[in-house]
């Protein structure tokens, strides 16, 4: 293992050379909108590329998602390598990319252009190397992931996979060192408050939809959050009201329970709604909670020899790692039994914000750390004896 370890870092040099292919196909995948449920755009260029890359076979199925197959030598063991092909910016925000000096600005780049981007060069990168591996590599480009997505894409190929997957690499732009092996239980919810037409505005206490929402806000941020199990509630986003001289009627929050325990999840979500029938009945609007996405918790061991291997090439890569669990793909791979873990692939500035920026020089190091887990995997090491 050692040897491959060692060869690491002659990937990450030789890398380098090779960034302007990884930075044109970042700027063409960057620049075209793909909001969850509308990805169609940014998954044609994807097969187009996977196409351009000499892959052996390039697919997509019903849901969206989009495949490209490198056959190994022996095709023994298939490694299944995930990006998600959504953003969280719709349509309408400008997706123009700009390469300056050491960064690349745009949005949605590092969630998840880049990861995605990785996937569509790795192929010319592997032939530029003189890679070849007795293992196949299944690149995915996976649809419907984020928000309402809950995840469609992933799970619709793990329940029909055209062929056994035996581990799993979700690969992300954002983070490099970040190792997720195991998945937080989380819920994603919607809180939706509205006033009746027939609202009786004269009456004493009677308040806009902006106070009552506040009111559920309050009454959330009351509940007790353990610390063990670990768990949170997390308020994401909040929206109400028009212009000067209109009362807002409506109002939506947004928020996220996050917890180690899926019991303690169901708790927090039993309490939240609670939190709604009493607003609902002392403010005379309708209050309801809509679920959005759910996570369950769980993951493969620390001990489990493809942790091992992910931290061991983080070393010898000089990368300082980072355990954190995660709520993308992993969860999915976790709950079909497949050992995965999910890294990033450089650093960015601004994240999730419309002027994101990703960092160019950090990319021969995440992409090095891709290729030497997928080699260590090919020779055995990630096999859980």
């Amino acid at each position: 293992m050692d040897k491959i370890f060692k060869q690491a870092k002659k990937h990450e040099k030789r890398i380098r050379e090779y960034r302007n292919i990884v930075l044109a196909d970042l700027v063409m995948i960057g620049e075209i909108p793909a909001p969850t449920f509308s990805e169609r755009y940014k998954k044609e260029l994807v097969s187009e590329r996977f196409t351009a890359s000499n892959v052996d076979d390039c697919v997509s199925d019903e849901m969206g998602n989009v495949f490209g197959l490198i056959k190994g030598e022996e095709e023994a063991k298939t490694v299944l390598l995930i990006a998600h092909l959504d953003t969280v910016f719709p349509q309408k925000i400008d997706h123009t990319v700009s390469i300056r000096q050491n960064m690349v600005t745009g949005v949605g780049l590092a969630d998840n252009s880049l990861g995605v981007t990785v996937l569509t060069t790795l192929p010319l990168i592997l032939e530029r190397l003189s890679l070849k591996f007795r293992t196949n590599i299944l690149l995915m480009a996976s649809s419907h992931s984020l928000g309402r997505g809950n995840l469609e894409g992933i799970q619709y190929f793990l329940k029909n996979p055209f062929m056994p997957i035996d581990y799993a690499i979700c690969v992300e732009g954002h983070r490099l060192g970040r190792l997720s092996y195991s998945s937080i239980g989380m819920l994603q919810g919607e809180i939706r408050y509205s006033l009746p037409e027939e609202y009786d505005w004269t009456k004493f206490g009677a308040e806009s939809a902006i106070v009552n929402i506040n009111d559920v806000i309050n009454k959330i941020l009351e509940i007790p959050q353990p610390k063990r199990p670990r768990s949170t509630i997390v308020l994401n986003a909040i929206e109400s009201g028009a212009a000067f001289s209109i009362v807002p009627t409506q109002a939506t929050l947004q928020l996220e329970v996050r917890s180690e325990s899926a019991t303690m999840v169901q708790s927090l979500e039993r309490k939240i709604r609670n939190v709604c029938v009493e607003v609902a009945a002392s403010s005379g609007g309708e209050v309801k909670f809509y679920e959005i996405a759910r996570r369950a918790p769980g993951g493969i061991s620390f001990l489990h020899p493809l942790v091992h291997v992910a931290q061991a090439t983080m070393d010898a890569l000089e990368i300082p790692s980072r355990l954190s669990p995660s709520t993308s793909e992993l969860a999915a791979c976790i709950a079909h039994q497949i050992p995965a873990i999910t890294i990033g692939m450089t650093f960015a500035k601004k994240y999730n914000e419309v002027n994101e920026q990703v960092m160019i020089e950090p990319l021969s190091q995440g992409i090095a750390q891709l290729i030497t887990i997928i080699s260590a995997i090919d020779e055995g090491y990630c096999d859980d004896e």
